[in-house]
């Protein structure tokens, strides 16, 4: 969670349909053999993608690292055959690279695409759509009601 002093940014879903859809505009060249979602972020960007680019292969790399508002150890929970040859590997947001950095180096020859980026980590990803300053902390709709919404597990 953003400390008081950090800019928040709050995502609404029309927003992020509208900017996951353009990214696929940027996608529509190439025969995409598939799509495999980081989860949990790259979850809806990579259905979104999926629908657009009329993608039926669709897969997850299962990478934890954030305890669901902090950054924390990355842990690699569900790996991906291959080496991504052909194949979207999405995200919804990169930030720091932590996680972006592990995928890729799991996935090397997978396209990496996210929606949103930040300064830091920007140039791992080979498309994304709009870019957020580091210090800025992004509220995705699945966390949030009108406001912060604590996970029903908790």
């Amino acid at each position: 969670m953003p400390d008081s002093s950090m800019p928040v940014y709050y995502l609404g879903w029309d927003e992020l349909h509208r900017d996951t859809r353009n990214l696929a505009r940027q996608l529509l060249d190439t025969p995409w053999k598939g799509i495999i979602s980081i989860a949990r972020g790259g979850l809806v960007p990579g259905a979104i993608l999926a629908r657009e680019l009329n993608l039926r292969v669709v897969d997850t790399l299962c990478i934890a690292s954030y305890d669901h508002d902090q950054q924390g150890e990355v842990n690699i929970l569900k790996t991906v055959e291959g080496d991504g040859d052909g194949y979207l590997l999405v995200d919804d947001l990169v930030d720091t690279g932590g996680t972006a950095k592990i995928a890729r180096d799991l996935l090397p020859k997978a396209t990496f695409v996210t929606i949103y980026a930040k300064p830091k980590a920007k140039h791992l990803a080979q498309h994304f759509i709009r870019e957020f300053a580091q210090d800025t902390w992004v509220h995705f709709p699945w966390d949030i009601e009108p406001s912060y919404s604590e996970p029903l597990i908790k």
